[in-house]
């Protein structure tokens, strides 16, 4: 899968210790949510991702198997504190878009999809207690998905929750050490209103110097 170019100038905001982390972690939701893409019946939905939360809750007490995105979070994610059953729970962000999504699932998909993404994000970061991590990782996770309904209506309604998350976030000044996850919520927020420019990167250059 080619890199998206805003992600990884974004990565490359993280502190050098945590890049690997950051990355590992969102391996595992670019993972999760190729299963939606790829599966057509809910069932075999429901079983990929019962697979994949019962391999992530057991990294707490086993190796994990022949899988690079397991092997990465064991090796990188799991020594900075974060555990197994949270990562697992992740997986529960991804099963209310297996049926017909309505309005529930979209706010659930953002809660335990993009907030804990986030949280987890920012404990690898060792992001400041004041950084607005869960509303940014909610907004993320609806502008993300407004970008992928067909219901023109349910779009919209993501696409104003998104905006009302990220515009929390952006109103904070974010810490060195948290403003990979922020220029996210910037870029987020710039794409609910289309394709990003090449000249939002000047955007993300003065954010990266003062937070916000």
């Amino acid at each position: 899968m080619p890199i998206d170019p805003w992600l990884d100038l974004a990565f490359s905001y993280a502190p050098d210790r945590s890049r690997a982390a950051l990355e590992a972690l969102f391996a595992l939701d670019t993972a999760l949510g190729n299963i939606l893409r790829t599966t057509s019946e809910p069932l075999v939905g429901q079983m990929r991702l019962a697979w994949w939360r019962e391999a992530l809750q057991s990294l707490d007490t086993s190796g994990a198997p022949a899988e690079p995105v397991l092997q990465s979070l064991t090796a990188l994610a799991l020594p900075l504190g974060i555990a197994g059953a949270a990562l697992g729970a992740m997986v529960d962000g991804w099963e209310p878009l297996l049926g017909d999504s309505g309005l529930g699932s979209i706010e659930d998909h953002a809660r335990l999809r993009g907030r804990a993404l986030f949280a987890m994000a920012g404990v690898a970061l060792d992001a400041a207690e004041g950084d607005p991590v869960g509303e940014a990782g909610e907004g993320w996770a609806l502008a993300d998905l407004a970008a992928n309904l067909s219901d023109p209506a349910l779009a919209s309604q993501a696409r104003e929750r998104a905006a009302a998350m990220l515009a929390h976030a952006r109103r904070s000044r974010w810490s060195r050490n948290g403003r990979a996850l922020g220029a996210l919520a910037l870029i987020a927020d710039r794409q609910l209103s289309g394709p990003v420019p090449p000249r939002f990167v000047l955007r993300l250059a003065r954010f990266r110097l003062t937070g916000r």
